[in-house]
């Protein structure tokens, strides 16, 4: 199963005179932070309302030339057994990088597999197609339904077959 889980983060922000350039400069920080290491981590304005009126309040609190801002960082977990799961890891990962910034488990949500058995049933049709006029069919079309299993091998099976194909066809001619 995978997940999408959204994570708040307060981030003290420096020397600050508006909220607006208290979030530009929070986002930034943050940004350097998880850079390289977490690039697919998704940075955004964290939202904050009353706990007495409901009222909708900016994501920075400024006090003294100093901000406190609210983002959200949000990320996707792969192959997690549970939501539990996916927030350890969500908050294990992004915590490592932003050290003594609080951050609390907002949102986790499970993301529908995409249509892998669609493109899956669809794929070793036309191999087996192509294949077939080749090779005989049956091994190349059996190797190629178990890379499809894999997303990645896909692409590195079928430019490893166009590598060895033509070296199989110049035995064959000799």
């Amino acid at each position: 199963m995978n997940c999408r889980v959204v994570v708040e983060a307060a981030v003290p922000v420096y020397d600050v005179e508006t909220a607006d350039e208290a979030v530009r400069i929070a986002i930034s920080k943050t940004g350097e932070m998880l850079n390289p290491d977490l690039n697919y981590v998704e940075i955004n304005m964290g939202s904050r309302s009353c706990p007495h009126c409901g009222e909708e309040l900016e994501p920075a609190f400024i006090a003294a030339d100093e901000s406190l801002v609210a983002l959200e960082l949000e990320m996707t977990v792969f192959n997690v057994e549970r939501d539990e799961h996916a927030a350890r890891i969500a908050r294990k990962e992004i915590g490592q990088r932003l050290e003594n910034i609080p951050l609390e488990v907002l949102e986790i949500e499970e993301i529908e597999e995409e249509s892998e058995e669609e493109d899956d049933d669809e794929e070793p049709s036309v191999v087996e197609e192509s294949d077939a006029d080749e090779t005989g069919g049956d091994a190349a079309a059996e190797s190629d339904n178990d890379a499809g299993d894999d997303p990645d091998s896909d692409e590195i099976s079928g430019s490893a077959n166009d590598d060895i194909l033509p070296e199989f066809e110049e035995l064959i001619d000799e």
